[in-house]
């Protein structure tokens, strides 16, 4: 069976190449400013964030991993990283041997609370002041679109 190619016509084209390269800047701009502002990459701002809004401030790891879509072998370096710094613990999961718990400590929450002004000035300065609030509601809607799409599966 041949299967024919659906290339991208030419506005596909240029939408397809500016949504890469805002992604792209965007992304680079806050992680920039985390590693600079914070000491951190956004990665790990991201598992921080994601143990500060859990219930008593813990997650499982693979629940950690499927959360900030990190493989589970790069979410433990990035842990590990963390835990050296002081900001993470990981425990034994109580529930099964096989698992672990990564809790944020108070010096996480700290170092968290002390990034979190920056880094969401930065986001509002690079993303929302950029945009009207009606190209806002569209990037909103345009972007649950595409996570319900892609995480469908």
């Amino acid at each position: 069976m041949v299967v024919m190619t659906r290339w991208l016509d030419p506005d596909e084209q240029r939408t397809w190449r500016a949504f890469l390269t805002a992604s792209r800047a965007l992304m680079d701009t806050l992680d920039r400013e985390l590693q600079h502002d914070a000491g951190m990459p956004h990665a790990y701002y991201e598992i921080l964030v994601r143990l500060s809004e859990a219930s008593g401030h813990q997650l499982r790891m693979s629940e950690l991993a499927e959360l900030t879509g990190s493989s589970r072998s790069r979410l433990s370096h990035a842990v590990a990283r963390l835990e050296a710094a002081g900001w993470v613990r990981r425990e034994e999961c109580p529930t099964d041997r096989r698992g672990q718990i990564a809790l944020l400590t108070d010096a996480g929450f700290a170092t968290l609370s002390a990034a979190a002004p920056g880094h969401v000035e930065g986001v509002r300065r690079h993303l929302f002041d950029a945009l009207s609030p009606a190209q806002v509601d569209q990037l909103r809607r345009i972007s649950e679109t595409l996570a319900e799409h892609l995480t469908r599966s």
